[in-house]
């Protein structure tokens, strides 16, 4: 295969029909299938939350305190490194951050939704 030139043109459908050259081997380790390598999620429970902004100050790419309720939340799980994210759920005075499994993600949002939080006072 030749090299391109800048004024050839290139022909989209050809990423359609590109061929994998190896196939995808699994180890067993994917998070999916409960391997040792099994991924984590950042949890913040909103309902223990004091909004006191500290996580967000330490690991400001995965927490951001939610405006209206003025609790934080998780917003990115790969915002930061896992070491940053650790120190601010170290930093946490009401201990309200947690890693769990990502397949608890769903369940943890919906219980949460399902309860009656009020705006935290501002001040």
């Amino acid at each position: 295969m030749g090299r391109l030139n800048q004024s050839d043109p290139i022909d989209p459908s050809l990423a359609f029909s590109a061929s994998v050259d190896q196939p995808i081997e699994r180890s067993g380790c994917e998070p999916q299938l409960g391997g040792s390598l099994c991924e984590r999620a950042v949890w913040v429970d909103e309902s223990v939350c004091i909004g006191c902004r500290y996580c967000a100050h330490v690991a400001g790419n995965t927490f951001v305190v939610e405006p209206h309720l003025g609790r934080s939340r998780a917003i990115r799980q790969d915002g930061d490194s896992t070491e940053c994210i650790q120190e601010a759920i170290d930093t946490c005075p009401v201990d309200c951050i947690h890693w769990v499994p990502f397949e608890d993600l769903h369940t943890l949002q919906s219980d949460l939704i399902r309860q009656d939080l009020q705006p935290r006072p501002r001040g």
